[in-house]
């Protein structure tokens, strides 16, 4: 099963058409890349229209795959390539827009940065998702929605100290499945725990 989650593995079977490696690749970076590509172009339909456009191109020149970085960097610069077009094409003009083009944020430090933002991101929704239904829901109310621990104990029936409990439950969660972003969770954490 190891094999399915390697870029080898994947880029030899999308060349050789097999049809599983294909969608294996498509679940693996789909998301996360909706969510980079949502970050240049500020439209989360543009977005997906964007990757798809992206998946159907890498599947139509299977044959003739010419990697020359890491997969996952060929897609995000894919990606991103596809989105300064998109950019150029429909001749927007937003100051946001016209940061892309700044030559300091067109470097790979941006598109580095912009990966790990990104990828941080998709992981602490994949966490946040993954928690029991009540744990994950106390949790959304009280991180995301803003809502007090008090209020949420009143809305769903529970005890203060429940919700306390659930809220903690989660981030110990958190902070177990995010070491590798160390600072950034303590950062989190630090904020949360307000």
């Amino acid at each position: 099963m190891a094999q399915f989650n390697d870029d080898n593995w994947l880029i030899k079977g999308i060349e050789e058409g097999k049809e599983e490696a294909f969608e294996t690749l498509f679940m693996k970076y789909y998301t996360p890349l909706v969510v980079f590509a949502q970050k240049i172009l500020v439209d989360e339909d543009l977005a997906k229209e964007t990757v798809q456009d992206v998946f159907v191109m890498f599947y139509e020149k299977r044959e003739k795959l010419n990697i020359h970085s890491s997969l996952r960097s060929h897609l995000y610069q894919s990606v991103k390539n596809r989105c300064l077009n998109q950019i150029k094409r429909n001749q927007i003009r937003r100051d946001h827009h016209a940061n892309i083009f700044d030559d300091k944020k067109n470097d790979e430090a941006f598109v580095e940065d912009k990966l790990q933002e990104t990828e941080l991101e998709a992981k602490i929704f994949a966490i946040v998702h993954s928690l029991p239904d009540q744990c994950r829901r106390i949790f959304e109310m009280s991180r995301f929605d803003g809502i007090t621990n008090q209020e949420i104990a009143d809305k769903l029936s529970l005890s203060k100290r429940t919700v306390e409990t659930q809220i903690s439950k989660a981030l110990k969660v958190m902070r177990a499945n995010l070491k590798e972003y160390i600072a950034v969770v303590v950062l989190l954490v630090l904020y949360w725990m307000k």
